[in-house]
């Protein structure tokens, strides 16, 4: 029968570390965090003087190799109360600016429309014109006729 039973063997055999061995890597891991740690520490004094005119965080992977730059990750900076312009013109969004074009273009139609000056307009006031025709013409037929029932009153009176 196999070492894993019916289902087979996985993985490894398991290795163990010599006690020596994680010792001496202890003691090399201290003597680094000293010596770097006192290094830093006099080396922090300058890096101090820089950072304030460079300000750049530390780049992880190949950021520090190659210049990235992502359109869609966009920094927050935020502004202080002071630096806040009240007075300056607030950025619309794009249907606000739609709206808006729409309500002038609808207004500069009727002032045209009002001044006769559109396509619509004129056949407006042709077909008013026409209305009016009719109506006059409609009115002077029932004078006439009124005219002449009169007279014919007058005539069977006499």
């Amino acid at each position: 029968m196999p070492r894993g039973g019916k289902k087979g063997h996985k993985g490894r055999g398991k290795q163990f570390s010599n006690p020596e061995e994680i010792d001496r890597q202890m003691r090399a891991q201290k003597e680094l965090e000293e010596n770097g740690g006192a290094e830093r520490g006099s080396s922090s004094e300058s890096e101090e003087e820089t950072s304030s005119d460079d300000e750049q965080p530390k780049r992880k992977g190949v950021e520090g190799l190659i210049e990235i730059e992502n359109p869609n990750r966009v920094s927050q900076k935020s502004k202080k109360v002071v630096e806040i312009d009240v007075n300056a013109p607030k950025e619309l969004s794009r249907r606000e600016r739609e709206e808006i074009e729409k309500q002038k273009a609808k207004e500069r139609y009727m002032k045209l429309h009002l001044e006769g000056k559109t396509e619509q307009a004129r056949a407006d006031l042709a077909r008013l014109a026409i209305i009016k025709k009719q109506r006059e013409d409609a009115a002077k037929k029932r004078e006439e006729l009124r005219k002449e029932k009169e007279a014919e009153e007058a005539k069977s009176k006499r």
